[in-house]
Parts: structure tokens; sequence; C-alpha cells
């Protein structure tokens, strides 16, 4: 059999962040426990393993770039703020999200009809939300910020920002305050506190019963389910935004007595109704990995830690084949690649140098459990046709096509692999799969 050659991975052209260190472990060389080492938190929601801290979520997306953010391509910084907004208002000093009146509008409106699904009448909402969004005034605001004049239609701009919001006061948009929203003043509070993790519910007080799973003994969750709602230091107080309002200033002109409209445009902080949270979405093998290699990560359900095999049974009920794309995931992460989903590419994993932002997928990965012969039930029966096109594919992406097979004894029994302690007697071959071409093949044999 002829000898893999290693290919550099391919760097990208862009990167935008700085790479950090690994994750610590929990001991040191000395044994005793490292004081950078911290525990982080997860919670078991229909079928997924989800971070709700900010914190948490920082840290383990850039410290070696577990999980993905729901609303965002990888790293979890999703914000409702229109970039555009943002940087004509720059000289506002608010860490506050800067959105349109529209889309403010479009916020309220959602609300509405959520409101009036959950048995709310039209009055009742109308008041609510009248209330509920009326313009903050607060003793320090901020004097007048000039707009920048990007058009004839505000070359006469008067702008103003009204019912800022001071820092110390009131918590920001990422909800950082101490205080719970049904603590705080104010009408309708129990009703417009928080979003599901969907980031597309109201909170509604009275728990729908749970839907038992067929598969596993954990029951599917509905969204309006206490457990569903957000906790934390995420899902306290209110999110305030800054909504981008224009007015008509009419005003006389100086030569004649005719009037003239002038566009006004200025900032009114508002409680935004609508709230669109990010969390960070492990995969059942990162979650496991977090847990059981770096002991790193707690996972809950119902407010109750699940044990290291009460997961490995439940991830197992939940996705049939994760004993064994965990023990590859498990094995490329010893050796200090970053594992992603391969779907995308008809694969089981891609394997990344440093993380996503900063190289490209350098293999493609196809894992099969067998035994001492190289003989099992394949999870994929390739025929030579489909393995051409999956080679294909691969090499069109500039990735290598790997076999991983995972090599069990043949004296295992099926009780022995109910706990992660059969990984010890478990043994890796890595097969790379390359396409022959034969004119380049008769080219490198003329050079040689």
């Amino acid at each position: 059999m002829a000898e893999a050659v290693f290919h550099a991975p391919k760097r990208k052209r862009r990167v935008y962040e700085s790479y950090e260190s690994a994750l610590p472990i929990p001991f040191g060389q000395d044994q005793g426990p490292r004081k950078d080492f911290r525990m982080f938190r997860a919670e078991m929601i229909n079928n997924n393993v989800v971070v709700r801290s900010a914190e948490d979520m920082e840290q383990l997306y850039g410290q070696g770039y577990f999980g993905k953010g729901i609303l965002s391509r990888s790293r979890p910084n999703f914000s409702i703020s229109d970039p555009k907004l943002a940087a004509k208002w720059k000289d506002v000093q608010s860490d506050m999200p800067v959105i349109t009146s529209a889309r403010y509008q479009r916020h309220v409106e959602w609300v509405s009809d959520l409101m009036q699904r959950q048995g709310q009448d039209e009055s009742s909402v109308r008041k609510i939300l009248k209330e509920y969004t009326e313009p903050l005034e607060h003793p320090c605001r901020k004097g007048r910020v000039e707009v920048p004049q990007h058009d004839s239609l505000t070359s006469e701009a008067d702008s103003s920002l009204e019912g800022t919001v001071g820092m110390e006061e009131l918590p920001m948009a990422n909800g950082s305050s101490g205080q719970s929203g049904d603590q705080q003043e104010g009408p309708g509070h129990d009703i417009l506190t928080a979003a599901s993790l969907d980031g597309h519910m109201v909170e509604n007080t009275k728990a729908l019963t749970q839907v038992p799973c067929r598969r596993q003994e954990f029951p599917i969750l509905d969204s309006s389910h206490p457990a569903y709602l957000t906790t934390g230091e995420r899902g306290t107080g209110h999110e305030y935004v800054l909504v981008e309002e224009e007015l008509c200033d009419v005003r006389e002109k100086e030569e004649t007595s005719d009037e003239e409209f002038v566009q006004k445009k200025r900032l009114v902080c508002r409680r935004n109704p609508y709230r669109i949270l990010e969390y960070l979405q492990l995969s059942l093998e990162e979650a496991f990995f977090l847990v059981y290699a770096l002991g790193c990560l707690s996972i809950y359900y119902e407010k109750e830690p699940l044990t290291i095999l009460k997961l490995w049974q439940a991830f197992t009920s939940i996705q049939p084949t994760f004993r064994t794309t965990y023990m590859a995931y498990h094995y490329f992460r010893s050796k200090g690649w970053v594992p992603k989903v391969g779907l995308k590419y008809g694969t089981d994993l891609l394997l990344y140098r440093k993380g996503p932002p900063f190289y490209h997928a350098s293999y493609s990965v196809i894992i099969e459990l067998v035994d001492d012969n190289f003989e099992g039930s394949l999870r994929r029966p390739f025929s030579w046709k489909s393995l051409a096109t999956l080679s294909r594919v691969s090499g069109n992406v500039s990735k290598e096509l790997m076999l991983c097979y995972l090599v069990k004894p043949s004296t295992m029994t099926n009780k022995e692999m109910e706990t992660p302690e059969c990984m010890k007697r478990i043994k890796v071959q890595e097969v790379i799969l390359s396409r022959w071409v034969s004119s380049r093949e008769r080219s490198d044999q003329d050079e040689l």
C-alpha cells in the first residue's frame, strides 16, 4: 500500500480574528486543579445541547471553536443592530442596538399577533404595547448629535438623541443587569419578558404538556415550556434599543412667508418587545467531548445534571451513529485537529487546522466501525460509482477524502459498547483516497 503524502493546509486569504489558546485541561503537571479552569453549563432541549450564557459561548467558541451560533454563520455574534445606522450614529456612545423605525414596528406587530393568539383581546394588547413601547426619558440625556449629510433629504437635518438610557442606570442590550424583568416597574412585564431559544416566541405563562419522544426517555419540550425560556444573564431584564425616527418640522422661509418642511431624524430609546437572542448549539460529539475528555461542561435536563453514562445512552438514542462518530471525533481532537460536521460535502467530519476562521478544511472523513478482519455492517456501503463521485466532490473543494476505520476486537460485545470505556480497546486505521489520473501519472514517470 502506498504511503499517503501529507499536504499543507490551505490558509484563508482574509482572517478577521486572532488565535486564542485552547481550553485548559482540569489538571496540570502537579496533578492539582488549574486556576484558569472553569465549568461551563449547557442544557438539553429538544434533543439539542444549547449554551445560553454569553461568557460561556464566547469562551467555548473562541478557545477551541466548539459549537455554532444558531443565528450566525459560525461565531455567535448576532445583533439586530443595523450596520449602516450604527456607522451613521457612531458618535453616540452607547452599546444599544440601533434599528429603523420600520423594523421596530414589525417587532411590535409580531408581539401583537402572538399575544392575540395566546388569548389576549385586542384592546388589552394595544394598551399593553402602548405603555410598554413608550420612549424612555432619563435625566442624563445627551445633547443634540449631528447626522452625517448623506443625501439631499438630510442636508438640512436637525438631529437629536432623545430618551437615552444611562449606562449605570438601565441594562444594555445584552441584558447584563442583575434585576429580572418581572421585578422592574411598568405594565406588561410578565408577558413581554424573554423570547424562546428560536427567538420567535413571547413568554406564555401556561406551560403546555410534554410530548414523549419515541426513541429516547427524554421528552420533547414544546417551545412554550418554562425550560425552553431564557434564563441567566442573557434572559433577565429588558432589551433596550435606539430607534431612528423621522419628523417633519414646519419652518418659515427667511425671504418669503412660505413654509417649508424640514426632515429631522432622532434616536429614541425604547424597550424592544420582541427579543431575538443568540445561543451556541453544540453537536452531540462536541458536547460529550467537553464533558468526558475535558471535564469542563455540565449538561442539565430539567435542572438536573446528567452523568456521563446517561449522556452516552441518551446521545446514542437520539443519534444511532453517535458511538462511531464520537470515537473518530475524540481521536482527531486529541491529535490537534478541529473536527466539524461534514454533511454539506457528503461526509461525516471535516478536519481543520487551528480552526475554520484560519484554514480551509484539509480532509473530508468517512467513518466506519469494523472488526479485526475489517468486516462488519458498514454504515456507507459504497459502490465504485458513488466512491468516485465523493472523491471528485472532495477534490473540487480542495480537500482530501479520508476513510477512518475504527477497529474493535472481535470479542467485544454490544454490552461493552454501552459505556465510553469501550474506546480504550478501539484502534484507528486511516486511509487517504486519491483519484488516479493516467496523464498525470505518465508525466510523473517520465520525470523519474
